[in-house]
Order: structure tokens, then sequence, then C-alpha cells
């Protein structure tokens, strides 16, 4: 892909957020017990819920395993990320939305070996060589149990543009990254506005 996306993906930093001291599972584990707040933090997480189903053989932090999107009155779009070119098809077959339907994104994720810490969704969309950018914040997560062996993100409903100029064309990159600037997926796609499905 070309290297001028990575400028356009830069997360956007909040005013005066600092990163926090890198743990592993065992060290948060380990933690003091007896205050309240930081078990109620560490459940949050889900820190020592159940038996972590990563993949030794896998180095990866995080699989991004699907994504969807969810249109009311209709059945969701989902692209299995775990099928063979299914990421080369994003860019090369574009879905269709019809002008001014809200739909919204989700996005199925696996978390494995470590704290997935502040993961974001940035994307560019481009028509025309216009650029418009967008960030939703995902989270941070535990690996993943046996009890919850994946989680499910779903994003701000969004209105498509609507009218004779929006209808056309889009062709858009996308990544998800970490706090500590770590990328798990970056792939390009492309959809068209449509006056009707």
């Amino acid at each position: 892909m070309a290297d001028h996306h990575d400028d356009e993906l830069v997360p956007e930093h909040t005013e005066g957020f600092k990163v926090g001291e890198k743990k592993t599972i065992e060290e948060y584990q380990q933690l003091d017990q007896n205050d309240e707040s930081l078990r109620k933090w560490k459940e949050s997480l889900g820190i020592g819920a159940g038996k972590d189903i990563s993949d030794p053989r896998d180095p990866r932090k995080c699989i991004i395993l699907s994504l969807g999107l969810e249109v009311e009155g209709r059945p969701d779009i989902i692209i299995d990320l775990k099928t063979p070119g299914a990421i080369d098809d994003l860019k090369n077959k574009p879905f269709t939305i019809k002008e001014g339907a809200t739909f919204r994104m989700k996005a199925q994720f696996k978390v494995q070996h470590q704290i997935l810490s502040g993961m974001k969704y940035v994307q560019v969309v481009k028509r025309m060589g216009v650029p418009n950018k967008m960030q939703e914040m995902i989270g941070s997560y535990s690996p993943n149990t046996e009890e919850k062996p994946f989680y499910e993100k779903k994003f701000e409903p969004e209105t498509a543009p609507s009218g004779m100029i929006a209808r056309g064309h889009y062709n858009a990159v996308s990544k998800f990254i970490d706090d500590d600037q770590q990328t798990h997926l970056k792939f390009e796609w492309s959809f068209d506005i449509k006056k009707d499905w």
C-alpha cells in the first residue's frame, strides 16, 4: 500500500494523556487485591476471568476477525477476514450504501498474550481527492478467554451523504492502531453512494 496513507492515518492524541507503564498479565494479577477500585478496574478489563486462549504459535496481540456494516431493516454485510483474499476484495469489490441511509460499522476481534491498550479505528475516505478523516475509540481489552472467545465493538451510527453531488464512488483506507502505535490491521476499501440499494 502507498506510504502517503500513513501520514493521513495518524490517530489524534488527547492533550496531556500519557500512555501508562506496560505490565504483563501476571503483573496485573499480582497487583494489590485489597484495593477495591483497582480490583474493579481489573474486572472491567477481564483480568483473571477464565482460561486464556492465546495461540502460542501466533505472535499477534490483536486479530481483527471480521468487519460488518449494519443498516436497519437490511441484512448485515459481514466480511470474514479469516477468509483468504477478503482484504483484497474490500478494495476491488465496492459495496453500495443508499444515500441518506443511517448505518453503523462493527468489528469482531480477538486479543491475545497481553493487554491491548487504547485501540482506535482511524479511516480516511476520499472522493475526487478530497479527504475526510474519522476516528473511533475502541478501548482497552485483556486477552480473550474460553468464556469470551472474542470481542465485538459497534461504532457510532453514521448517515451517508445524500443528493446528486454526493452520489458516486468513494475510496477509503483504514487501520486499527493502539496506544503503543502498533498497527493491527491496515486496509484499503471502497463503496458507492447510490440513489437506492
